[in-house]
């Protein structure tokens, strides 16, 4: 019987294109560490410490994981650096909320699944902090919903599409992947799981995603997409209730 529906976040849940999104944020990230990184190393550095996190072995966060290799060389400004990063995701991060669309009736699926007593996971690749995972769940009008979980860089020692994550984050929620519904819109990422005998749903409101940006999972993972499993549901998200009540059902 179904017990939980995790929803990944990134054009599921928010839809954007991931390079546009990506160059914005570099224009205004990297000045904020021109006195300590020039540009060009930080890109470089920030690219290579995102990638790295592919290779997070489950013995610590992802967040102290990211800090020692981007912090390489710089070990004793680790503190100001992670300080940094914080400050402009308070102070700066919601100008970019303008890159982004919602889709429509996002709200109303949650409020759905609530009624039918399922736990509610936000599955989102962790490599983002939990601010950061916050704001961008306030402008997909989710920042007040109560969740059993949201996955993010501080909270998770691995990240998709490594089954491991998946079942980290099951373990987190106290069910097992054959309880649980993955909802998602890339067939590597987030239907991967269905080989760990989770059921998932594949969200087509954005059509083809967008793989011209900068992306963690793409690297090192060239055969994923042929190996990922068909899904057991298909479409918007707003179907995604209906496929619940069918799975509760069984």
């Amino acid at each position: 019987m179904l017990k939980a529906v995790l929803f990944d976040l990134d054009n599921t849940l928010i839809r954007f294109s991931e390079r546009k999104f990506i160059e914005a944020y570099i224009v205004k990230v990297v000045p904020l560490f021109s006195d300590m990184i020039p540009p060009e190393a930080f890109l470089e550095r920030l690219v290579f410490s995102v990638r790295a996190l592919l290779n997070n072995n489950g013995e610590m966060s992802n967040m102290q994981y990211f800090m020692r290799h981007f912090s390489t060389g710089y070990e004793e400004r680790s503190a100001e650096i992670w300080r940094r990063f914080t400050e402009f995701y308070d102070t700066q991060f919601d100008q970019f909320r303008e890159l982004v669309s919602v889709p429509q009736g996002g709200r109303e699926v949650f409020a759905q699944l609530k009624q039918k007593g399922v736990k509610l996971v936000i599955a989102s690749n962790p490599i983002w902090p939990m601010q950061v995972q916050m704001k961008r769940l306030s402008w997909a009008d989710l920042g007040d919903m109560q969740f059993d979980l949201v996955t993010s860089l501080e909270n998770m020692s691995y990240c998709k599409p490594r089954l491991e994550y998946y079942q980290e984050t099951c373990l987190k929620i106290g069910e097992s992947p054959q309880s649980c519904l993955m909802v998602g819109n890339d067939p590597v990422n987030d239907m991967s799981v269905a080989t760990m005998g989770m059921k998932t749903f594949l969200v087509t409101d954005e059509g083809r995603i967008d793989e011209s940006g900068i992306e963690l999972s793409r690297k090192g993972w060239p055969d994923e997409r042929a190996a990922s499993p068909k899904p057991d549901f298909e479409g918007p998200l707003s179907d995604v209730p209906a496929a619940v009540d069918a799975l509760i059902r069984l």
